[in-house]
């Protein structure tokens, strides 16, 4: 095995690419054919920082890398009928990071949402985008551009892109409690009523569809406090590579995977 593997790693990777491109088309239609296609699909884009270190750049060019993969992912969730996607892109822990990284980001994502707005595949596909998370934490040009790519897509319902930004999943929970308290004080609900389906009307985006698939990138292994009310009975994968390299065939492999795993929901 170590053998074939030094022989490939001296392979020009162009000569490689049919090969690639032959089990990708493979892989394609093994997953259309088997017909179980999740509904929603939650990304942690994790390895960015890592991935621009690798090539000696700064964390904002791994995170511009990463949002041009995002832009890929979108499409390959279309392809496939995926009419939900739900990635972690800024947690609220994040903003201890460094000023020039976080302000660095912060420019990409105002940027991002003003190419949502006008990015014509959004309007043909009908893609809405939701964003959850503590938005009044947000720098106002940054909150203003993510309202405004929220109120342009509001009316889509092919699809949903959910950018979770300035997101916690304890906070979520918190800020739920605290709301569903006031109302109940205000009478509007009764104590003796609240369930799990309550508690679902009051998180970030009321009555989202649970994951079917959490991905992590990057190597790690913890959810690192994303949608923790969501993913209970979620499927969860863990890959090694780094979000800026993440490929449509390890998008497939996952789905592929995912096909063959029986979900029993605690049953």
């Amino acid at each position: 095995m170590r053998t074939l593997y030094r022989m490939a790693s001296h392979v020009p990777k162009i000569l490689l690419r049919p090969v690639y491109d032959f089990y990708e088309d493979y892989l394609l239609e093994r997953v259309k054919a088997n017909g179980r296609i999740p509904n929603h699909v939650a990304i942690i884009m994790d390895g960015n920082r890592r991935w621009a270190r690798m090539q000696k750049k700064p964390p904002w060019y791994g995170h511009l890398f990463g949002s041009k993969t995002l832009e890929n992912i979108l499409d390959w969730c279309r392809e496939l009928g995926i009419r939900n996607l739900t990635v972690y892109a800024f947690s609220t822990e994040n903003f201890k990071r460094s000023p020039e990284e976080v302000n660095a980001l912060m420019e990409l994502f105002e940027q991002k949402f003003k190419e949502l707005v006008t990015d014509e595949r959004v309007h043909r596909y009908g893609i809405r985008v939701n964003v959850l998370g503590r938005k009044e934490a947000l720098p106002d040009n940054v909150r203003k551009a993510a309202e405004e790519a929220e109120r342009a897509t509001k009316k889509y319902d092919n699809y949903t892109l959910n950018i979770a930004l300035a997101y916690g999943g304890r906070s979520e929970i918190a800020d739920a409690v605290r709301e569903i308290v006031r109302d109940a004080l205000e009478g509007k609900i009764r104590v003796e009523e609240i369930d799990e389906d309550t508690i679902k009307e009051y998180l970030y985006y009321p009555n989202m569809p649970d994951p079917d698939i959490v991905i992590r990138t990057g190597g790690e292994l913890r959810i690192s406090n994303f949608l923790l009310y969501q993913i209970a009975y979620s499927e969860l994968f863990f890959v090694d590579v780094y979000f800026p390299e993440f490929r449509k065939i390890d998008f497939l492999r996952i789905i592929r995977e995912y096909q063959k795993r029986q979900r029993r929901f605690g049953r």
